[in-house]
């Protein structure tokens, strides 16, 4: 019985469930390190903003927080898909991931951008939107083949390159990637939405 005991404790010591505070929990900035104060006085310069949403978990690598930073200061505001486009894509990322936060806050960033609410919300329950126009049919092809398939076929990458160019292959690729990156960092901290926020529908595994 002592040896049962025993192991019960052991088990609840090593295998206790993590809560989302404790994964990767956000830095108060009176307590950054001298490396994450520089970034942060980077961010500010550059976002006009405090480090906030996603970059607060990265925050624990500061580097790689500017280096993200970086990137979507490119990928979100200036990439050759231009704004409305490049919305679609992050809701399409923040769909296939189910990141709560990502789809909060660009889901309304999408709809003042052009996006119709019909094909956001199509989105969100996991179907193909009706009613795209022909750019927002390439941007969905493109981006549901790799990340479904990890691939694009010929034909949709012809039609996708056809359209935008080498040059918006690449980004439509990079802007896929920067928002998976941004989910896998926030689900792997379980970072929060705020307790009105609605979630996204779960799917069966």
């Amino acid at each position: 019985m002592k040896i049962l005991a025993l192991a019960i404790f052991l088990n609840s010591i090593f295998y206790m469930p993590i809560t989302a505070q404790e994964r990767l929990p956000i830095i108060p900035p009176q307590q950054y390190n001298e490396e994450q104060k520089l970034a942060a006085e980077e961010f500010l310069e550059a976002r006009n903003v405090p480090v906030f949403g996603p970059f607060e978990p990265l925050m624990h690598s500061p580097n790689v927080m500017n280096q993200a930073r970086s990137m979507g200061d490119y990928l979100r505001y200036k990439s050759a898909l231009g704004n409305t486009l490049s919305e679609l894509v992050i809701l399409i990322t923040a769909r296939e991931w189910t990141q709560d936060y990502e789809w909060f806050v660009h889901y309304p960033i999408a709809l003042k951008a052009g996006i119709d609410a019909d094909i956001a919300d199509a989105i969100a329950e996991g179907r193909r939107p009706t009613d795209m126009s022909d750019d927002q049919e390439i941007v969905y092809n493109f981006s549901m083949e790799l990340h479904r398939n990890k691939r694009v076929s010929d034909q949709t990458y012809r039609r996708t390159q056809e359209r935008f160019g080498n040059k918006g292959v690449v980004d439509l690729t990079g802007i896929n990637a920067y928002y998976t990156l941004l989910a896998m960092q926030m689900n792997i901290a379980q970072y929060q939405v705020p307790e009105d926020a609605q979630k996204l529908p779960r799917f069966p595994d």
